[in-house]
């Protein structure tokens, strides 16, 4: 697995990127989630499905995000997973592990609508 490396204002890096290392599927992760259900014109059919799935009046959206996270690449087992929603603020804290190591790996996921 190989991918570009995000800077800190989340745009792709040219000449840095990420591979075979837990850090890599973190990256995946967040970028997965931050994907929008029908964004990218390449598979429309690929994305979160936030209009949905998640912002919804009662949707089970924990069950939507846990999928996003184990369908990613890379990925083996959810150790921990928590979310709130505050003031139109969802937070999510996972807590992962790879294929690529043993020592889990924390993601931290915030949006605001």
């Amino acid at each position: 697995m190989r991918v570009r490396q995000l800077s800190k204002d989340g745009d792709y890096q040219l000449n840095s990127f990420l591979s075979n290392s837990s850090q890599c599927v973190a990256q995946c992760v967040t970028t997965r989630l931050k994907l929008w259900l029908g964004q990218w014109f390449a598979n429309v059919y690929d994305g979160t499905d936030w209009d949905n799935a998640i912002l919804g009046f009662g949707t089970p959206y924990d069950l939507t995000i846990q999928d996003r996270i184990l369908g990613t690449q890379g990925v083996t087992e959810i150790v921990s997973y928590s979310s709130s929603i505050v003031n139109r603020n969802l937070s999510v804290n996972a807590t992962v592990l790879t294929q690529y190591d043993t020592t889990p790996v924390v993601i931290t996921f915030n949006t605001g609508f």
